[in-house]
């Protein structure tokens, strides 16, 4: 029982002991902090901290050309995969890989002997049902048989007609023609090769002029004009090449909300490559009286976008709009005004009312 009041003594005796401690700690932390107060105050003329020095700029109106940059993808005019409408050995192969063929010429011949076979036994059958037909309209001139047998004679002809005519378009099925001028691909059939409808023989492109499809957002979708002119690059080369809208979709992409747009351009030295990845600005119009700052002075926040400006040797907050954004700028459409001292430097140290000292930048 004795050991047990011990030690309900001795922690008694602790807890007192610390609450004692921290009241004293409090008590030094108070006095610290009431002495930095004083000194804070002491700063400065009128109890003012020192102001912080930050770049900044003089807005001024100027003309700015809208330009709108954006990706897109270069396509070839026209394109397709060649393959054959039927069956068989291929007995001629009419082109050289990777070089220009006329359109009708003649690209590829597959084995063709049944069908001719056909196409004779067709031509017999017909020459035959013909001098039945003749043979059948001057005996129904003479009375010698009735209207509807001279009727099924001339079905026959008919039919027999149409059956050779068949034959024909099978026929012409043999020969694989360029369907318009363009430059084909490296072939994937030999001479002697069975040729199916599901084989690829090649590719051809036509690549003078290429396509250039692009996307540009909803907003911008009124701006945009068919004769409207792009400029771009490739990553193959740093070359600006120039183009014109000729299409644009009749309808928003719900999904992206973006208007899809094609563009001509010239290539008549085959340097733009269907597939290549395209760098586009398009100009939609230039603005007069625009308000450029940088990108750096624009902060944003939780309901759209601030700039902090000097106004009598303080920073205050002004809520703007922006608009077109560029590399280095961007347009502001409202909240700021001609003669407005923009800081461009700071905006993460600077509070609403903090004394500033402004170092003008030249533009």
């Amino acid at each position: 029982m004795k050991k047990r009041y011990i030690i309900y003594a001795v922690l008694a005796i602790g807890l007192a002991y610390l609450v004692y401690y921290r009241i004293n700690a409090n008590k030094k932390l108070e006095g610290k902090g009431g002495a930095s107060a004083g000194a804070g105050k002491g700063n400065g003329k009128g109890g003012t901290s020192a102001p912080l020095v930050v770049d900044g700029i003089i807005v001024k109106p100027v003309s700015f050309d809208n330009d709108l940059e954006i990706t897109g993808a270069i396509d070839a005019n026209e394109s397709v995969v060649l393959k054959s409408e039927v069956s068989g050995l291929v007995t001629g192969i009419y082109f050289q890989e990777g070089t220009m063929v006329s359109k009708g010429s003649v690209l590829v011949k597959v084995n063709d002997r049944d069908i001719q076979a056909q196409l004779q036994d067709a031509l017999t059958k017909q020459k035959l049902s013909g001098t039945n037909e003749n043979r059948a309209k001057q005996l129904l001139a003479k009375g010698a048989i009735s209207q509807e047998e001279y009727d099924t004679a001339l079905a026959d002809l008919k039919s027999l007609q149409a059956q050779a005519q068949l034959v024909r378009a099978q026929l012409a099925k043999t020969i694989i023609r360029a369907p318009f001028t363009g430059r084909i691909g490296l072939r994937n059939i030999s001479t002697g090769t069975y040729l199916t409808p599901t084989m690829v023989i090649a590719n051809l492109v036509s690549t003078n002029p290429v396509k250039v499809t692009f996307s540009v957002p909803e907003k911008y979708a009124g701006q945009i004009k068919v004769n409207s002119e792009i400029v771009f690059t490739t990553d193959g080369s740093s070359k600006e090449n120039k183009g014109k809208v000729y299409a644009i979709e009749p309808g928003i992409n719900a999904a992206t909300r973006t208007l899809q747009i094609r563009a001509l351009a010239p290539n008549a030295d085959n340097a733009l490559l269907p597939g290549s990845f395209a760098k586009i600005k398009l100009a939609l119009n230039t603005l007069q009286n625009a308000i450029l700052i940088p990108n750096e002075a624009v902060v944003p926040v939780l309901k759209g976008k601030i700039v902090y400006i000097q106004k009598d040797g303080k920073a205050q907050e002004v809520k703007v709009e922006a608009g077109t954004r560029t590399d280095e700028n961007i347009v502001i459409t409202s909240g700021l005004k001609a003669g407005d001292t923009v800081l461009t430097t700071g905006s993460m140290a600077l509070k609403k009312d903090a004394p500033v000292k402004v170092h003008l930048v030249k533009e």
